[in-house]
């Protein structure tokens, strides 16, 4: 998955360079509902410092190894800039973490109510291809699940995930082809699909009608 894109970042960031708007521009976020956590820019600084400085890792080679700038990184850290899913994607390949790992702000126990109309949603940049994490952000956490649409005749590419990451996917509704590393598969209504997506994928709707498919997302416990 791309990421897909879950709690309300905001969108808007820092001037990028010509590089970050060509690596930023396949996601954008929706806006929280008002009961929701109203900012995670200051969460998302705060694990990427620790994670980074626990690595050994400094601002100019974490930009060297993610694609990200090191002006990015470095007001992500600060907490002046909300940063794009996409940017959130990247920094967590990079340091072998979760998604979650990085906007994980809080602890909880017992039973979670995560209410439809309160969803937050990743949207790709042409709005086809939208993704739901049915999941709170609450802990970094090496299992993640995901509900994804994909409209009429659309396709999404996704980036390799951390190596180790396996994506489970079955189609609740309509057609999907993936792709894994040039390898197709169509499916059906009812069709899963089990893959290492530590490699290039592609999910792409081949039919006039929208589909909807659920993502079991697992990460490699063995990732540094």
């Amino acid at each position: 998955m791309s990421g897909a894109l879950p709690v309300a970042l905001d969108v808007q960031q820092v001037k990028p360079s010509a590089r970050d708007s060509e690596l930023d521009e396949s996601w954008t976020y929706e806006v929280a509902h008002p009961d929701s956590p109203a900012d995670l820019t200051a969460v998302v600084g705060e694990n990427l410092r620790r994670l980074r400085t626990r690595r050994g890792l400094s601002l100019e080679r974490l930009s060297k190894v993610s694609g990200v700038s090191r002006a990015m990184l470095g007001q992500v850290e600060l907490g002046r800039s909300a940063p794009t899913i996409n940017v959130v994607w990247k920094i967590a390949r990079a340091l072998g973490v979760p998604f979650s790992a990085l906007v994980s702000n809080r602890s909880s126990s017992g039973p979670m109510l995560l209410r439809g109309d309160r969803a937050k949603r990743l949207t790709s940049h042409d709005g086809k291809f939208t993704s739901r994490a049915l999941f709170p952000f609450d802990a970094p956490r090496t299992v993640e699940f995901y509900e994804l649409r994909l409209a009429a005749l659309g396709i999404e590419n996704a980036d390799p995930h951390p190596p180790g990451t396996t994506e489970n996917i079955i189609v609740n509704q309509g057609t999907v082809e993936i792709s894994v590393d040039g390898q197709r598969f169509l499916l059906a209504t009812g069709d899963a699909l089990v893959f290492q997506a530590d490699v290039p994928h592609v999910y792409r709707n081949p039919a006039n009608v929208d589909s909807l498919m659920y993502l079991v997302m697992t990460y490699s416990l063995s990732a540094p």
